[in-house]
């Protein structure tokens, strides 16, 4: 939905199982019962989630001329993709391999550039952007050795060149600007802000410029230009929670210093606990959020500010009486509208941090909910799907005062 002339609002459609194409169609009738619960009589935005087995199976002829005739009818629109998960993401055991393939691969490069090329059908005339955000090139504990976590940056850059390159060639056939937003995850080969502008200063704006300049035959200074077009950031609010990186404002700051723009905001909220001695307590409270089908990273903090990171909720759990921590985060998104989660609570004070430096500024003109961990929520967490998705959008609105 258009939430002002510079900004679109909608929930990712991650939330419902569906692996081809024909799932997904089927799914997007709850799209339509979140608008109407809403009563929102303009057109309707959906950033819409495909498998690389469904964008297959959506790039034939007449799935995406009937898609096309379906958005017009419905008065729905498509101006953001999730490229993050290439493969199933509901109904069986997730973990790590959300992060396959990585950015390594011939498989996600393929993947993303049909992305692309279904959105630059999608988006509608009058936008003059869209974007499909993407994995922080790979999962951080598949790489030991710092030699080999190199050799993903450099293949990462290069792969990232390709695409700007076929991005580039789509601007100048369609007039469409569209960006490749990178999602730094806890765990992920880029795991927070520093590490994603370390990246794209030391990596992307080096490795990944040559190999476009090289591409395109242009000067460096165009191909450093195309680049910052091209490729963004996707700042996804809880897994900076998570990160502990408490000040939106200064993330912002380091962004514009180097020239690198924000193309997507995906508003979602962590699980966090201050933790003193009753770890029994915790550690029951957060049990039933220790569920096998998604990766729940948790960062712990000591007093004096260190940070301890474990790749799951269990180890850290199990951990908890044998350390001295002051705060608990996980990587378990847990509906924004709330703050309160019996003994626990929920980041969205980061949410409406951000948001608030968004009300000043509409820095970022896509923003998306993206709770997706509906169907494994503990029973007393859980809602009607439509209504849950409804109030999530609700809320969002109220902060920024629609």
């Amino acid at each position: 939905m258009q939430i002002t002339e510079k900004g679109h609002l909608t929930y990712c459609t991650n939330i419902h199982p569906g692996e081809t194409w024909p799932a997904v169609f089927g799914s997007l009738v709850h799209a339509l019962q979140v608008r109407e619960q809403l009563r929102w009589s303009a057109p309707f935005g959906i950033g819409l989630r495909l498998s690389a087995k469904a964008a297959r199976e959506l790039n034939e002829a007449p799935a995406l001329a009937a898609f096309q005739d379906w958005l017009l009818e419905k008065k729905c629109y498509v101006f953001t993709m999730n490229g993050f998960p290439y493969g199933q993401f509901h109904g069986k055991m997730v973990k790590d391999q959300v992060h396959a393939p990585d950015w390594t691969t011939r498989e996600r490069v393929d993947y993303t550039i049909g992305l692309f090329d279904l959105l630059a059908v999608l988006l509608p005339p009058h936008l003059p952007e869209g974007g499909v955000s993407t994995s922080p090139l790979s999962y951080r504990w598949w790489h030991t050795t710092k030699k080999s976590k190199q050799q993903v940056r450099e293949i990462g850059a290069r792969h990232l060149a390709e695409v700007t390159a076929h991005l580039v060639e789509l601007k100048a056939r369609t007039g469409k600007s569209l960006h490749l937003d990178i999602e730094p995850e806890p765990d992920g080969l880029l795991e927070n802000s520093t590490e994603f502008l370390g990246f794209y200063e030391q990596d992307l704006l080096t490795t990944g410029l040559e190999a476009l300049r090289q591409k395109l035959g242009c000067t460096a200074a165009q191909a450093a230009d195309h680049l910052r077009e091209h490729v963004q950031l996707c700042y996804d609010v809880c897994h900076f929670a998570v990160e502990y990186e408490d000040q939106a404002e200064t993330v912002l700051r380091k962004l514009k210093k180097l020239g690198v723009r924000t193309g997507k905001i995906q508003i979602s909220a962590a699980l966090q606990t201050e933790i003193g001695s009753d770890t029994g307590d915790i550690q029951e409270a957060l049990a039933p959020y220790n569920e096998s089908t998604y990766l729940h990273q948790t960062v712990c903090r000591r007093a004096d500010g260190e940070l301890v990171k474990y790749p799951d909720l269990g180890p850290a759990l199990d951990a908890l009486p044998e350390e001295s921590f002051t705060e608990l985060r996980t990587h378990f998104h847990v509906p924004i509208f709330t703050n309160t989660y019996g003994r626990l609570r929920s980041t969205n004070r980061h949410i409406e941090d951000l948001l608030e430096l968004w009300k000043k500024q509409p820095f970022c003109p896509h923003l998306e909910v993206e709770t997706y961990t509906w169907d494994v929520l503990p029973d007393n967490n859980q809602l009607g799907l439509t209504e849950s998705i409804a109030r999530e959008l609700q809320w969002v609105r109220k902060q920024l005062e629609l």
